[in-house]
Formats: structure tokens, C-alpha cells, sequence
């Protein structure tokens, strides 16, 4: 569905055509045809008995012949249209039957295997130049997905080239144009970016220092929708993570964690929340964010199998993923604003992705699995979100947490009805009784300056 500001709103997979919509079209065409062949036959009766009656004069049969000629056309279109549209439905489910065969094939589910082989050759028995579409299908989205990307690339490199002189701007347009392509192809190919549903991570805990910090006074009831949820995100101070504690109505108790994204360039600092973590998440190991993140739900008071809601953005997004595949937690809804993964959370977790066509960090998910993920409701909404380009493509502003809480709330004035379903997830939570708000900061322990003594230091260190 596409909505104003560019703002496109997909179920998520390969596909953002539903197929069953298509076959709904062409089933009401059928409707009208079977109409329009009874209102032929009955107007066809009334022109006989006009020409029959030759007082009306000529300009009225006439007149009846070219409606009748009309009506023929009107038909013969609507057949064609109707045609058409089963065509296309069974293209695009050839798409996302390719996508699920290899997805089953690498869980091992022969069962399954079976099954949408059987689907997928009844589809060419009925349509049989589809299989040719399904391709070219699946590789316009090979190459057009970051083809917003590409194009402010291109310009970039343009613009720069264009201080030199009229063949550098080309050749600079060109380069960093290719590049770019090249670097999106890469991570499409490869998959780094596409967490499989046993995908868990590796490696031993890190070592981090947890420490509350005065949550600000502000927002202390449920957020009522995305927007007011993305304006929770911490880390424009000490705070990595906010948890929120819920409890409902029965007694039970549900949480919350807002999940900050990378706040330092270096690697290995004081700050768990590093490129060192991002490396270490996007390559499968644990990171001292993602311990922090532990820690802190903990501290909140969120034991196993507790119900937990999480939101995150670029890293934050990364642990949220994991958080939800590792199950420690009944992960009941997990919402990420420019993730460099996408996760196949399965059928229990529902799972709202933001993007933003223009991001390069979300470039890392390339593309996303081919197949949707989450339980009913879950969707993708993506939007180019800075269609200037120039130099100042250099500081991300895509990527920027600003950016992204302005594309949660056109996706709140959407009227999608897939996400009045996180809605509801909103309201029920504003049910609760009670809410307990706490933010953390957490850090790696550092090692003593140099030169520092030990507790045993001096002539009887030994």
C-alpha cells in the first residue's frame, strides 16, 4: 500500500503484491461480466423489437447498434482484465513459492518441500509462461532495492567529481554510483543481513557495569502509538536502555525495553554501545550491549518466559532481533527503526519494520528475507526519507532517529489497517494498573591507567 510522502506499507517478503487481493479483483470482474452478459441478452431482445418498429425511426437503432457494439467491447475487456489479473496473482505467488521452497529446503522440511512443489506445478499447468515473469520478477528485486541508495550515490559522487571538472563529476558519479551497487549486491547475496529463525548467537557473556539513571519525568503511561513509542528511545543522554514494567489487570506483568542505537565510533571503549558491538552482533556473537540489555531487563524484573514488547533502532534494532530468537523472553512484539538485520522471528512475535530506502545501515539487511516474517499483522513500511543528495549524505541523515520517529507517525496517519494490529498492542498495555519507568546506562569495566599501582603494589607486589 502506498500512502502519501512516498510511505509504502508491505506485509514483507520478496512480494509486496497480495495475491489473494489480485484473485478477489479478478473474481469481481467475473461478477460484472456475468452482468454485463445478462444486460447484453436482455438489450439485445429490446433492439429486435426496436428495429421491429420502424415509427421510432432510424436514428434509434442506430443509436442501439452502437451501444450494443459497446457493450461487446466492454466485455471482451473486462475477460481480458479478469485474465490479466489471475495471471499476475499466480507470477507473484510463484515468486513467493521459490522463496518459501528454499526456505524449507534449508530447515530440512521435506513435508513442506513437497507441498509447495505440488502448488508451484499446478500454477504452471494453468498459467504456463508464468515461470518466465517469476524470474525477471525476482530479479528486478535483485537489483532495484537499493536503487534509491544508487541514485543519491550517484549524485553524490557527481557532485563532488564536479569540483575537479565535467568528466570528474562523470566519473566520480559513476564510482561511487557502481560502488555502492556492488557493496548493496554483495550483502544481498550473502544474507548476513538475514537472521534465520534458529540463527542464536555465539561466544562468551561480556563483562558490563549496570546503573540506573533518573528516568525523564515525561511519558509514564502507555504510548498510544509508534510515534510516541520512537520518541522513548534513549541515548541522547547516559541512558542505553529504558524498560517499562506493566502490571495488568490479572496480575500478571509485561514489559517494555527501548533500545538505543550506537552512540560511539570507537571500539572496545567505555561504551558497550560501540562498532565493536555492531561487529560483533552482525557477525553472530554476543556484545556488552546485548549483555546490558539482559542486565537491565533483569534488574526491571523481567524473569523467563515473561511477555516483553521491544523497540529498537540500527544496533538497538540488532538486539531486539536476537532478544527475540534467542527466547529467553515470550517475545510479543518487536518494532525496529533502520536495522541492519531482518529477523524471522516466526509466527508468535509481531514484528513491524521501519526503513528507510535511503539508509545505508538498513542496506545490511539486504533486502530482507524473501519471504514474510512475524505473526498476522506484521509489516514493513519504507519511505525514502532524504531525497536531497550531496555531501550531506555524509552524516546519515537517513539513519538519524529523528528521521525515523517522522516516518512513525505517517505510518500511524496511514490508515493501514495492518497497523491498527500494533495499535491494539498499545491499547492493551494501556490497560495496566501500573507502570514502573527505569532507565540504565551501563559501561565496559576499564582496565587501571597505566602507571596505577595494584592494591599490592610497590616493593611487596609479587
Amino acid at each position: 500500500m502506498l500512502v502519501s510522502d512516498g510511505l509504502e506499507i508491505r506485509g514483507g517478503g520478496a512480494v509486496s503484491v497480495d495475491t489473494e487481493s489480485l484473485r478477489e479483483a479478478a473474481g469481481r470482474f467475473d461478477r460484472m461480466i456475468d452482468d454485463l452478459d445478462v444486460l447484453q441478452r436482455r438489450f439485445g431482445a429490446a433492439r429486435a423489437e426496436l428495429a421491429d418498429e420502424r415509427r421510432f425511426g432510424w436514428a434509434a437503432v442506430g443509436a442501439a447498434s452502437v451501444f450494443a457494439r459497446d457493450l461487446d467491447a466492454t466485455i471482451v475487456q473486462a475477460v481480458q482484465i479478469a485474465g490479466d489479473l489471475r495471471h499476475a496473482a499466480a507470477v507473484y505467488e510463484l515468486v513467493e513459492l521459490d522463496a518459501e521452497h528454499a526456505a524449507l529446503s534449508a530447515r530440512g522440511d521435506g513435508a513442506g518441500v513437497t507441498a509447495v512443489e505440488r502448488r508451484r506445478a499446478e500454477l504452471l499447468r494453468m498459467f504456463p509462461g508464468a515461470e518466465g515473469e517469476a524470474f525477471i520478477a525476482r530479479f528486478d528485486r535483485a537489483v532495484m532495492w537499493p536503487s534509491y541508495l544508487v541514485r543519491q550515490a550517484t549524485e553524490t559522487g557527481s557532485e563532488l567529481g564536479g569540483i575537479f571538472s565535467e568528466l570528474g563529476a562523470a566519473i566520480g558519479g559513476v564510482a561511487l554510483g557502481g560502488a555502492t551497487l556492488g557493496a548493496a549486491a554483495i550483502f544481498g547475496v550473502g544474507g548476513w543481513g538475514r537472521l534465520s529463525r534458529d540463527a542464536r548467537l555465539e561466544g562468551e557473556p561480556s563483562a558490563i557495569v549496570l546503573r540506573s539513571t533518573p528516568p525523564p519525568p515525561r511519558m509514564t503511561t502507555a504510548p498510544p502509538d509508534l510515534a510516541s513509542a520512537a520518541a522513548r528511545m534513549p541515548g541522547a543522554g547516559e541512558a542505553r536502555v529504558r524498560v517499562e514494567k506493566y502490571t495488568m489487570p490479572d496480575g500478571t506483568e509485561q514489559f517494555a525495553v527501548y533500545i538505543a542505537g550506537t552512540q560511539s565510533l570507537g571500539v572496545g571503549g567505555e561504551d558497550p554501545w560501540d562498532v565493536q558491538s555492531n561487529a560483533e552482533l552482525y557477525t553472530g556473537n554476543r556484545s556488552a550491549s546485548y549483555e546490558a540489555t539482559l542486565a537491565a531487563l533483569e534488574a526491571a524484573g523481567a524473569k523467563p518466559g515473561d511477555t516483553v514488547h521491544a523497540f529498537g533502532h540500527s544496533q538497538g534494532a540488532m538486539i531486539a532481533a536476537h532478544l527475540a530468537l534467542e527466547g529467553l523472553y515470550d517475545m510479543a512484539t518487536m518494532v525496529s527503526f533502520g536495522s541492519p538485520v531482518e529477523a524471522d522471528v516466526g509466527a508468535d512475535t509481531l514484528a513491524v519494520a521501519i526503513r528507510h530506502s535511503d539508509d545505508p545501515v538498513a542496506v545490511l539487511a539486504g533486502g530482507g528475507h524473501e519471504t514474510a516474517v512475524g505473526a498476522p499483522g506484521s509489516f514493513t513500511a519504507e519511505r525514502e526519507a532524504h531525497a536531497d543528495s550531496g555531501v550531506v549524505d555524509a552524516t546519515v541523515p537517513a539513519h538519524s532517529m529523528r528521521s525515523y520517529a517522522e516516518s512513525a507517525a505517517l505510518v500511524d496517519a496511514s490508515g493501514d489497517p495492518r497497523v491498527a494490529t500494533v495499535h491494539e498492542v498499545f491499547a492493551r498495555l494501556g490497560q495496566a494498573e501500573g507502570i514502573a519507568v527505569t532507565e540504565y546506562a551501563a559501561a565496559r569495566p576499564q582496565p587501571p591507567a597505566a602507571g596505577r599501582l595494584s592494591p599490592r603494589g610497590g616493593e611487596d607486589a609479587g
